[in-house]
């Protein structure tokens, strides 16, 4: 990363900009951390990096996909792990530090946004990460059965979820890839009166007999926009964990599932690929 000279000493780093296919991008340096940056789309924070520390996670939906990173399986144990959207890569960095040896594939539609956030972050090339600019629910058809310990949906294009990654066919896809066992997280976005929430639970509940939603109280009541976690599976879910982690998060969230996720979703119809719409537009004060 280039540093301007003054006086003998190094100066910080100034953020860097271009154009991709979603917008402009700008790498925010992290004037608390060396080599720490914030990836912003359009003027959409994406996500927090420290190339010093890829276990970090600062975002407030990125711990909480943490979480489910650590508890898809028995600590420090290699996984398979696709991610369903790039940013800085973030997720995947956190994997391949706290899970050595775990295969991932990061599927990115953004081909520039790939090439910009790799001559400026690049990957460590010891990881086992391999980057395919595609389609996600093109990428996603192309890996064999049973192939995921974790899929993780993060993706968002003008900072709306593309309509077809929300219905019950790409769901069906998903679950195809996935292991027995195997864990599906998507970070959602919505705000009052949380209909696009609403919807997603109850289509992912004819996809996966278990279901847990985890965010900020104040977005499960309505009260504000903001992102929520979903996690699936077809096998029971490790929710008291969950839930103790979340609450103890620096920004406390809660974790609903069962009878509670159930009568949150209050009846919402299931998201076909006819019916699908995007994710609702975030109001302006989100990014303030």
């Amino acid at each position: 990363m280039a540093r301007k000279k003054q006086r003998g000493r190094t100066a910080a780093p100034e953020t860097v900009a271009e154009t991709v296919d979603g917008g402009l991008a700008e790498l925010i340096p992290d004037r608390e951390r060396p080599r720490g940056w914030t990836l912003v789309i359009d003027g959409a924070p994406q996500s927090h990096i420290d190339l010093d520390d890829p276990a970090l996670l600062t975002f407030e939906y990125q711990r909480r996909l943490g979480h489910v990173i650590d508890l898809a399986a028995p600590a420090g144990r290699p996984v398979n792990a696709l991610h369903l959207g790039g940013g800085g890569f973030t997720l995947a960095r956190y994997t391949a530090a706290t899970r050595p040896r775990s295969t991932q594939q990061i599927v990115e539609v953004d081909g520039p946004l790939v090439q910009f956030v790799r001559a400026h972050l690049p990957l460590d090339p010891n990881a086992r990460i391999r980057v395919r600019s595609a389609d996600a629910r093109a990428g996603l058809g192309k890996l064999p059965d049973g192939w995921a310990d974790l899929v993780i949906a993060d993706v968002f294009s003008g900072a709306r979820t593309p309509a077809h990654l929300t219905s019950a066919e790409f769901l069906a896809e998903v679950r195809r890839v996935l292991k027995p066992g195997g864990h599906y997280a998507a970070n959602l976005a919505d705000g009052p009166p949380l209909a696009h929430l609403r919807g997603q639970i109850a289509t992912a509940a004819t996809v996966f007999p278990e279901l847990a939603l985890a965010a900020d109280p104040t977005v499960l009541r309505g009260r504000r926009f903001g992102n929520a976690v979903l996690l699936a599976s077809d096998l029971p879910l490790p929710v008291a964990e969950l839930t103790r982690r979340v609450a103890g998060d620096p920004h406390a969230g809660r974790v609903e599932h069962g009878r509670a996720l159930a009568d949150f979703t209050g009846g919402a119809a299931v998201v076909t690929d006819a019916s699908a719409r995007p994710s609702p537009v975030p109001p302006p004060s989100v990014f303030r």
